[in-house]
């Protein structure tokens, strides 16, 4: 169940409209995502590059830059240490080719999942000392690095930590005492002497700023750094990091210049999605593109991708992109097989009623843990974690919820862990098998919060008939894009519209397509593309279920009412353009 709220905010909306050329629907929308003043609306509406915050503001970065100068000019073995997801790729890939046309002498390893685990370790740091490298810079990874970081130092290496996530601390009574690893140079926006104005970028950003800063002192040409911006859009959205202040500019900028790129990877990765470049939007990244990225890392190693970003030759590019996007497949087939153990086992062990939901899966594959964890957190609501058997004891990851701090309360029984690490809505784990048990109890006496606050609560942004709705005002909603975690699509209601009949579509019959009518008996093209079983659960409940009986036979069922949620837009088919309204939520 959800829970709707009508958004309140205040402001002379016609008065914004007229100041910014923009109708006053369009002023509240952007007065409802906390843009208040007229600089405020002005850098959403039209921030550029120009907008953005200067890299030496981020803590540690002007050292970096120092070091870094000193060890190309002398020429120095670099090695470049990332991740294994598209944060990580991405940052690992914008860190070698800036250091690169900087002219380093510059290699980089991305660690394998099973193998390595999350991020630098010990034997990783034993390789680089035997190959001879001099210095190490972490992307995506290292601030939690203590132990590894701590040999490269004894061992005489230099080492450069930039990162994005939380910082690791021992909490007493009185503080908490936060842990960082005697590098060189640390970069973290999340490191409580950073006094950047803007932390919640992600690891790819803070790398893109670095090398951003390196490029400038080293006087190379801004059509020399190419793909550079684009890869850091790229991971900013498949990190899920909010699209407000300059992440929205960053991606915005990103996907401009996508739609011409040069990056062969990127354009055959377009071809065989079948995906026209001015028709890129953050959608295809997060959802189409991006998946592929992390399916090599998850079933396969992740290098894959980051050859693809390196490939230059176009017929090879379209061979490892159509690699990719066949992984992924076999991904999606593996990740839905788990979704159902996990559900079984969640409904018949009772494990559903708990606050913070805890599946074991030994035989899963370690890597969709994550993405299995997300889609259980938004069916039950809850916090979740998936744990499944790793080569040394129990490995698994977890996703949240904005009223559950993740990193936070996995720190109140760290003894539990063997490694773990994360943020707010986000975190991975090791730990013996034995305490899985504990754990679960353990996560769930420690949780606080009250069953209303796990609610999915839906502001919307306004009540607008469907009637209001023209291909003008679809055209003027493009200047709030592009859209995600922060920048969401807005939200819009209608009460009590009519259902009149319905059509089954999709291969697995899971979606539908509606006439609908309101008051006034204007009608329209009403789309469901997911949930259908339990919108048809609800007309059951509410009407009968004849009428239940009646729609899925797409007869007339005029009885049915419903006040819906909904985004509209622009369907295009044969060359014809059709406004359709996709229900997003009913009640």
């Amino acid at each position: 169940m959800s829970k709707w709220f009508l958004s309140t905010k205040r402001a002379d909306f016609e008065e914004i409209g007229k100041n910014f050329g923009i109708s006053p629907v369009l002023a509240r929308i952007i007065r409802n995502r906390d843009m208040i003043t007229e600089e405020e609306i002005e850098k959403y509406l039209k921030g550029g590059l120009g907008d953005l915050y200067d890299p030496y503001l981020l803590f540690g970065l002007r050292q970096a830059v120092e070091i870094l100068q000193e060890k190309i000019n002398n020429g120095a073995s670099i090695r470049v240490i990332g991740d294994y997801d598209v944060d990580g790729i991405c940052a690992t890939y914008i860190l070698k080719k800036g250091l690169w046309l900087c002219g380093a002498k510059v290699d980089r390893v991305i660690p394998h999942r099973i193998k390595d685990g999350y991020g630098i370790n010990e034997q990783l740091i034993q390789e680089a000392y035997e190959e001879g490298i001099d210095t190490i810079i972490t992307c995506d990874n290292g601030i939690a690095a203590m132990e590894p970081i701590t040999l490269a130092k004894k061992m005489g290496m230099t080492c450069i930590i930039t990162d994005h996530h939380e910082v690791p601390f021992e909490e007493t009574e009185e503080e908490k005492k936060y842990i960082i690893p005697p590098a060189d140079a640390v970069i973290d926006p999340k490191i409580e002497e950073c006094k950047y104005p803007f932390k919640k970028i992600c690891g790819a950003v803070v790398a893109w700023k670095l090398v951003t800063a390196l490029l400038d002192v080293f006087q190379v040409k801004e059509e020399e750094r190419g793909d550079l911006l684009e890869l850091a859009g790229f991971a900013t959205i498949c990190d899920v990091m909010e699209l407000k202040d300059e992440n929205r500019i960053i991606v915005k900028e990103a996907l401009k210049s996508m739609s011409h790129t040069k990056n062969k990877g990127l354009e055959a990765l377009l071809k065989v999605y079948e995906i026209t470049p001015d028709s890129l939007s953050a959608y295809h990244i997060g959802f189409v593109l991006g998946p592929c990225f992390n399916a090599t890392g998850r079933l396969d190693t992740a290098i894959g991708a980051l050859e693809l970003l390196e490939c230059e030759k176009e017929r090879e590019a379209i061979f490892l992109a159509a690699g990719l996007r066949d992984l992924n497949e076999s991904r999606k087939e593996m990740t839905d097989q788990g979704m159902k153990e996990a559900i079984e086992q969640l409904e018949t062990m009772g494990y559903n009623k708990d606050k913070v939901m805890v599946v074991y899966l030994p035989h899963c594959h370690e890597s969709l843990a994550g993405i299995i964890a997300g889609r259980i957190r938004e069916k039950y609501s809850r916090p979740a974690f998936v744990l499944t058997d790793g080569e040394e004891g129990v490995k698994g990851s977890g996703r949240s919820m904005d009223c559950y701090h993740m990193y936070e309360e996995m720190t109140r029984c760290k003894e539990l862990f063997t490694k773990y690490g994360g943020h707010k809505l986000a975190a991975g784990l090791s730990m013996e098998r034995e305490n899985v048990d504990t754990f679960r109890k353990r996560m769930n006496e420690n949780c606080k919060l009250e069953e209303e606050e796990f609610q999915e609560k839906i502001l919307i942004d306004i009540a607008l008939p469907l009637s209001y709705v023209t291909k003008d005002f679809l055209k003027e909603l493009d200047l709030l894009e592009p859209f995600g975690m922060g920048n969401q699509k807005p939200v819009f209601a209608q009460k009590e519209i009519s259902f009149l009949s319905m059509r089954i579509m999709g291969k697995n019959k899971d979606m539908a397509k509606f006439v609908v009518e309101d008051k006034e008996q204007n009608r329209f093209q009403l789309v469901l593309f997911r949930k259908l079983d339990e919108f048809l659960d609800k007309v059951e409940e509410k009407y009968g279920r004849t009428a239940r009986e009646a729609l899925y036979a797409g007869r007339s069922a005029q009885t049915v009412k419903m006040n819906i949620i909904y985004y509209p837009n622009l369907n295009c088919f044969m060359g014809k353009e059709e406004i359709q309204f996709i229900m997003q939520h009913w009640n």
